[in-house]
């Protein structure tokens, strides 16, 4: 799907429609010291077989893109709620 680099849309810091910037929502670097990846790493470790199942073929042929928008004048963002596409294209 083509999105556009700008669109026009309601941003509720300045309580206006004003010009937005858009791209694609990157995740960042998982921290292995995190509180939840150390309860993961405790979790699967030791004896008795796998704590959570190993996934064996891909159940899905999509992932859902966020999109991350960007006001023009204020500079404040927030994320456009996923859409589930094969590929998302930004002119």
């Amino acid at each position: 799907m083509n999105m556009p680099k700008e669109i026009s849309t309601y941003c509720p810091k300045c309580k206006t429609h004003t010009s937005h910037s858009v791209s694609l929502y990157k995740e960042g670097r998982r921290r292995a010291l995190a509180v939840g990846e150390r309860q993961h790493e405790r979790k699967r470790k030791g004896y008795g077989g796998q704590k959570y199942p190993m996934l064996k073929r891909k159940a899905k042929t999509t992932k859902k893109q966020a999109l991350k928008i960007k006001c023009k004048q204020c500079g404040y963002t927030r994320q456009k709620k996923g859409i589930r596409l094969r590929k998302v294209t930004i002119q």
